[in-house]
């Protein structure tokens, strides 16, 4: 081969490598990115749509169990409520032998759909009362939830226990049923 066409061969030749090279630059590689960027769209909806097809599905019993879980919450009236949770809190405790040393209730407005009424309670007795006064809390169908437990030692041998707990209690709102 001459060295004129040689020359004209490595011309075309670089002018084609810097072609492939900016056309890889410029179209390949976003398409490739812009592909990968679709593909994990695509399966991020695909298991959107499927736990909503699942949800569809289970509809009945998630509406029933919320119809339980709204049908336990606590009355609208604070009076009511705070009574119905100083009773049930007074039961427990004569039911399990505990002794309630303090309860102390106090609203809180969380939204306009729903309020909490937390309630400190401080308790006394041995392992195994204070065992079963939770057992009863957590057994309850009202709705409250232990938000805190701390139990001390009131003496040196552990016998006698002191239990401080943060209860919260749920006030729905009435809303329109759907």
């Amino acid at each position: 081969m001459n060295p004129q066409k040689r020359q004209q061969f490595l011309i075309v030749l670089t002018v084609v490598a810097v072609g492939i090279y900016a056309a890889d630059m410029i179209v390949v590689e976003p398409l490739l990115k812009w592909w990968s960027a679709r593909s994990s769209a695509i399966a991020q909806l695909r298991a959107e749509v499927k736990q909503g097809t699942t949800l569809i599905e289970r509809e009945a019993v998630i509406r029933s169990r919320w119809d339980g879980m709204s049908t336990n919450t606590l009355p609208a009236n604070s009076a009511q409520a705070e009574q119905q949770v100083l009773r049930a809190v007074d039961s427990w405790a004569k039911a399990t032998g505990t002794e309630i040393s303090d309860i102390l209730p106090q609203w809180k407005d969380d939204s306009d759909n729903y309020s909490t009424l937390n309630c400190r309670v401080e308790a006394g007795g041995t392992l195994g009362t204070l065992g079963r006064f939770l057992y009863e809390i957590e057994r309850s169908p009202m709705s409250l939830k232990l938000d805190s437990v701390q139990l001390r030692s009131r003496d040196d041998t552990g016998g006698m226990l002191t239990l401080n707990l943060q209860i919260s209690g749920l006030v729905l709102a009435k809303t329109p049923k759907p």
